[in-house]
């Protein structure tokens, strides 16, 4: 989710993110010690296809809500009290955040910030039952590549950092001296992460690598499973990009590229590559970089459609939708996000472009745009900043979007209105929002 600055937005999520043990939450944020429920998740499956049809409505209003507020049900319960009594009708709910589970997960190991005993409390199962009695539609809200943070280790050897290391992402600085290195050397994923905690401002952790066919295959599963098995009413992507154009030069993304490109060469230049290639593995993307951007892009759109098709064939009425970087071309060229094209061949129902500036005219410019790109209000979703403006500046955002014909607004974030922002003329920040937008 987070594009330049939004760290510091929710500064309070570091100190929830460092291994400071399970339980640690923002201060003045979801209590911790609060009382735990039983699981409200039975295992196995739970929702048959045409159990409930999802809630749709005409104007999604909609909030993002960090895994930092999903800690205990008190927290919870509160969440959905604020956005039910303000007007919000979706809420967009972190349930992978770094490589781990705010949910009754098969594959990863609980978040680190929720309690580690007793195990009977089910973030996503308690969001649901508690929103749909509210008639608030719930979209699970998955973090695609960015599997961990800067700083700190995971205490779960079940954790991506730990189990499988070669699975990591790596940065063309770092790829001549990583390529024979041994991923299970502890140096490997610290050199990662001090390689991203440099560039904390443009790279936000440790991400996974798009085109390793291990990976492809986690985040499918992890995607079906909650298709499966939570009576959701979406399914919402993010991170599902590069860091940066910089990423990913593993030995393994550059080894499947070689083997990708090389069909198409003819066989004077594959055999000059290959004999450089033996002392330089840089050689095949060095000198083909418009192919190498080409690969790049379509590991993302590959993995996009198949989760697209995979959450259909399980529930064709759940809502698939992506937060994507507001800027099309930046998107494009360096996150190898091609958004447009999901939209072209309906490989996505709806993209929430990140709109996340003050300036009136920008946001316009980036709602109008996105707008234009789906041909279809019901489509688009405004990402709000909502962190960086005042209850004013956000009203009219809401405004410029409804009248830029967008289907709806999802305003960034939940925990920073609830926790942070200041209250306006004695009110909450969303009641604000919700009196003099959504007449609640």
């Amino acid at each position: 989710m987070r594009i330049s600055g939004v760290l510091a937005a929710v500064g309070a999520l570091a100190a929830c993110t460092v291994v400071s043990g399970p339980g640690s939450a923002s201060p003045g944020g979801p209590d911790p010690e609060a009382e735990v429920l039983p699981r409200a998740l039975p295992p196995g499956p739970v929702v048959p296809a045409s159990a409930r049809p999802p809630l749709r409505f005409e104007e999604v209003r909609g909030l993002w809500v960090v895994r930092t507020t999903l800690t205990s049900p008190r927290a919870v319960r509160r969440m959905v009290e604020d956005a039910a009594s303000a007007g919000f009708n979706t809420l967009v709910v972190q349930v992978r955040g770094r490589g781990d589970a705010f949910y009754d997960s098969r594959w990863e190991p609980s978040g680190e910030q929720l309690p580690s005993a007793p195990s009977t409390f089910d973030p996503l199962a308690l969001t649901i039952e508690e929103a749909h009695a509210r008639g608030l539609a719930v979209h699970a809200w998955v973090n695609t590549h960015l599997v961990w943070n800067a700083w700190g280790h995971p205490s779960s050897p079940r954790h991506m950092l730990r189990s499988h290391p070669e699975w990591l992402a790596v940065p063309r600085d770092l790829a001549r001296q990583l390529y024979h290195a041994d991923p299970r050397d502890p140096g490997y994923v610290d050199a990662l992460m001090r390689y991203a905690a440099e560039r904390s401002e443009t790279v936000e952790g440790v991400y996974s690598s798009p085109s390793h066919p291990a990976v492809k295959e986690r985040i499918y599963s992890v995607w079906m499973d909650l298709a499966e098995r939570y009576d959701l009413d979406g399914i919402h992507l993010d991170y599902v990009r590069f860091p940066s154009a910089d990423y990913d030069y593993s030995q393994s993304a550059l080894e499947r590229f070689r083997e990708w490109v090389a069909p198409g060469l003819d066989a004077s230049r594959l055999a000059a590559l290959e004999a450089a290639y033996q002392d330089d593995p840089m050689s095949f993307v060095d000198a083909l970089p418009e192919p190498w951007a080409q690969f790049r892009r379509r590991q993302i759109t590959d993995l996009v459609e198949r989760l697209y098709h995979g959450v259909k064939a399980r529930r064709a009425d759940l809502v698939v939708s992506a937060a994507v970087f507001a800027n099309q071309e930046d998107a494009y060229l360096n996150r190898f996000q091609d958004w447009g094209s999901w939209l072209d061949r309906r490989i996505i129902d709806v993209v929430a472009p990140m709109a996340y500036v003050a300036e009136s005219g920008r946001f316009e410019q980036y709602v109008a745009n996105a707008v234009d790109a789906a041909r279809d209000r019901e489509r688009i979703w405004a990402g709000i900043g909502a962190y960086l403006n005042t209850v004013d500046g956000t009203i009219r955002q809401i405004d410029i979007a409804r009248e830029r014909g967008a289907g709806g607004v999802i305003l960034f974030s939940y925990d920073w209105a609830a926790w942070e922002a200041p209250a306006e003329g004695g009110r909450p920040f969303l009641r604000a929002v919700g009196e003099e937008r959504f007449g609640r």
